[in-house]
Formats: C-alpha cells, sequence, structure tokens
C-alpha cells in the first residue's frame, strides 16, 4: 500500500484505463492545458495528446452532447464539470439522451460514459455553487450514481465507471481532493453497488456517504468516549443502492441513523428510511433519525454556512436521542 491524495487516485483511474483503452478520452474545461481546476489531470495532455485529453469551452450542454454522442458510436467519453453545479446546463443530455439511449433505441446503441466532478458545498462559495446533487441523479433510470469519501473507493470506483456499458453519475468533493489515503499498487476493482462497513459497531447504524463520512467517522469517535459503540457505513454508491448491507446493519443495532449533505425533501436518505422501515421494520428499536442540509439555499457568511452542514455534535445528539439517552 502507498499513501496518495484523493486527486491522485482519480488521475491514476483515468491514466490505467486510458493506456487499457485506446477509445477512453478526457474532455471539460481546462483539464488539458492548465491540469484540471483541482489538477486532476496533471501530466495527462503530455502523455495522451490533443485528440485524447480535450480543452472545452464554457458550454457544459455543448461538450456533453459532443460526448455522449461519441459515446453512442464506439468511445468511452469521461465528461469532467468544473462542479456540478454546472452540470445543471447539460441536464437535458444526461437525463433526455444518455440515461434513455439503450431504452429508446430498442437495445441497438448503449451509452459508455462517465461524467464527474466536484459535488456539494466547498466553503464561501454562494448558493449557486454549494448544492449537492445525488438525490438528483439518483431518481433518474438509466443512471448509475457513485459518491466517493476517500482514495482508495475513487480510484476503484472510477475504474470500474470506466469500463461500465451505462452512463454513471461519479461525484467527489471540491474540499477533498487533497486528502490523502492507502491505495494499493496493484490493480484493483471495486463492484459498483456495493456498501462499504467503515468503522464495526453493536450499538447503533450511522450511514453516510461522501465527505459527510468525516461527520459520520467523528461522531463515532465521540459516542466510543461515551461507551457508545457505532457502526459507520459508506454507502458509495446511490444508485444501485445496497439497502441489504444497512439492513444486516440494523438488524444488529436496532438503530438507524443518516447524515447527508442533501436538503431533506426526497432526499438519498428518504429512500434508505423507506427501504429499511418496509424490511427490517421488526428490528428497530427506535425511529430512523436523519441530519442533512437545511432546507434552504446556502448563504455565503461563514457562520450561516456551518449552520446549514451536518456535524458531528449535532449527529452524537441524535444518535443520543435514539438512544433515549436524552430528549
Amino acid at each position: 500500500m502507498r499513501t496518495i491524495q484523493f486527486r491522485q487516485a482519480l488521475r491514476e483511474a483515468m491514466e490505467e484505463e486510458m493506456r487499457r483503452d485506446p477509445s477512453v478520452f478526457l474532455l471539460g474545461e481546462e483539464v488539458a492545458q492548465y491540469n484540471g481546476a483541482y489538477k486532476v489531470s496533471q501530466g495527462m495532455l503530455e502523455e495522451f495528446g490533443p485528440r485524447r485529453i480535450i480543452d472545452t469551452p464554457i458550454a457544459e450542454l455543448g461538450f456533453s452532447a459532443i460526448a455522449v454522442g461519441a459515446a453512442s458510436n464506439g468511445t468511452r467519453p469521461i465528461v469532467e464539470f468544473m462542479t456540478w453545479n454546472f452540470a445543471i446546463l447539460a441536464m437535458d443530455q444526461i437525463q433526455n439522451h444518455a440515461a434513455k439511449m439503450l431504452a429508446m433505441s430498442g437495445g441497438q446503441f448503449g451509452c459508455p460514459i462517465v461524467f464527474r466532478g466536484a459535488n456539494g458545498s466547498a466553503g464561501q462559495l454562494g448558493a449557486q455553487h454549494s448544492q449537492a446533487f445525488e438525490s438528483y441523479y439518483g431518481n433518474i433510470p438509466g443512471i448509475k450514481v457513485i459518491s466517493v469519501s476517500n482514495p482508495y473507493d475513487a480510484k476503484g470506483l472510477l475504474k470500474s465507471a470506466i469500463r461500465d456499458p451505462n452512463p454513471v453519475v461519479f461525484m467527489e468533493s471540491e474540499v477533498m481532493y487533497g486528502d490523502l489515503g492507502e491505495v494499493p499498487e496493484e490493480e484493483y476493482l471495486i463492484p459498483i453497488g456495493e456498501c462499504r462497513i467503515a468503522r464495526e459497531g453493536s450499538d447503533v447504524t450511522i450511514v453516510s456517504y461522501n465527505k459527510m463520512m468525516k461527520v459520520a467517522l467523528g461522531a463515532a469517535e465521540e459516542l466510543q468516549k461515551e461507551n457508545i459503540s457505532a457502526e459507520v457505513i459508506d454507502i458509495r454508491t446511490i444508485r444501485p443502492l445496497d439497502w441489504k448491507t444497512i439492513a444486516a446493519s440494523v438488524k444488529k443495532t436496532g438503530r438507524l441513523v443518516i447524515v447527508e449533505e442533501q436538503w431533506p425533501f426526497a432526499s438519498v436518505s428518504s429512500e434508505i428510511s423507506y427501504r429499511i422501515q418496509k424490511e427490517v421494520f421488526d428490528y428497530l428499536d427506535a425511529p430512523i433519525r436523519r441530519i442533512t442540509s437545511a432546507d434552504t439555499s446556502m448563504h455565503y457568511a461563514p457562520n450561516l454556512v456551518a449552520a446549514a452542514l451536518p456535524n458531528v455534535a449535532r449527529t452524537v445528539k441524535l444518535v443520543k436521542e435514539v438512544m433515549y439517552l436524552v430528549k
């Protein structure tokens, strides 16, 4: 094992797949000459050249349309969005074309494409640049949705996404590109659609994904100081959702708390809550509870940013509530 940055894990995944498969190419704003807005594609232009590392105009709808057309004609594009907030402009191509291509062509044309980039809040960026989109894309049939929290998962799941015959939405976090983590020297793949048990526990199950995993694990550490054993699960794949792993954990602990950055209405936690109460209701010793972002647009002021997002203290308090230790 070796320790590398999150951005390097993503870069290695793309490089390895581009060396393995000449039909794979990367396009997006500033991915070539500038080495990527977050330096994820650093050095890739020198190795693969301008035909496979392609700088685009600031036109998300346009370059996404080009990539969808290319994917339907035998290539495997990787589309980098500088942020998923900007991908709103390409929603027509993602939802109406990439997701529906196989069905509407009667199986004649697939769309093996990866849309990837930074998702969620990243500090004081204001309302238009601080949104989390997992539930948006998770609600679209025909698309797989991945939201990663560490370098190991980032590399293994991105490689699997690039090889997948379906369109995949791959969500990262702007504030995690510099995070360090252990990654094997040898090649590896992580199957799409499997949760990861990040921490074993017996008293309560805490479920999260993407950068909110830091909140979930931080809460588990604080709870351990009070002899409360929390099992922490990283969903990793929003769609398909591995609810069975979550269910197995809830059968053991009897309690479930979900931490996510989405707005509360019709969120990922809403779907998880429905599935768990439907399938393992008899094992629950307390109502399912969740912490989401505030049901409002993100403000610029740092105190309001902090108030809007889930944190360790709120998570610890909620766990104690489901354990009937506090009211």
